[in-house]
């Protein structure tokens, strides 16, 4: 994928060391938990779940379960939100809600109203980027970049084998 290197706003590094301290952080506020349940929303919120909790791992004894949230962003009334694996019990568990950005927070809202009825001791929200322009009443606890953009403007963030990066368009 090719971008303009002009639009560019966290390169390799940059994001590494972002979830590299976003992970210190969540263990410095759970470090009394013996487990953590990162619930990723696919696609990038996911991969951004298995890196945080790679990194989780490398730095306490926290076990960490990795959790798929898949919704429908532009419609999340449409179809209902899936969490895999569905055997995956949530009851008194940590959650942290992992996406790669939060603009309006509509999709975090969305996937918290899905995982409040299953009961969790507290629920978190970790996310690449920040973008500010919340819609519902949904913040972030663990944030890696807060930029502020027009609503115009777009966060592209990549999180593949080949590329890893953050872009503004």
């Amino acid at each position: 994928m090719t971008h303009p290197q002009q639009n560019l706003i966290l390169d390799q590094g940059q994001i590494r060391q972002k979830i590299t301290r976003m992970a210190y952080e969540v263990y410095e506020q759970n470090f009394e938990e013996q487990a953590l349940v990162l619930a990723g929303i696919h696609r990038n919120g996911y991969t951004l779940a298995g890196m945080l909790a790679r990194e989780l791992e490398k730095i306490s004894p926290i076990k960490v379960t990795l959790l798929k949230v898949t919704i429908d962003k532009t419609a999340p009334l449409q179809s209902p939100v899936a969490i895999t694996p569905e055997a995956a019990s949530i009851e008194k568990a940590v959650v942290i809600i992992v996406d790669d950005v939060l603009n309006t927070g509509k999709t975090l809202a969305y996937t918290l109203n899905a995982l409040l009825p299953q009961n969790p001791k507290k629920v978190e929200i970790a996310t690449l980027v920040n973008r500010h322009h919340t819609l519902f009443p949904v913040s972030c606890t663990y944030t890696g970049y807060s930029l502020a953009t027009t609503l115009r403007e777009r966060v592209d963030v990549v999180l593949q084998d080949d590329e890893v990066a953050a872009y503004l368009h």
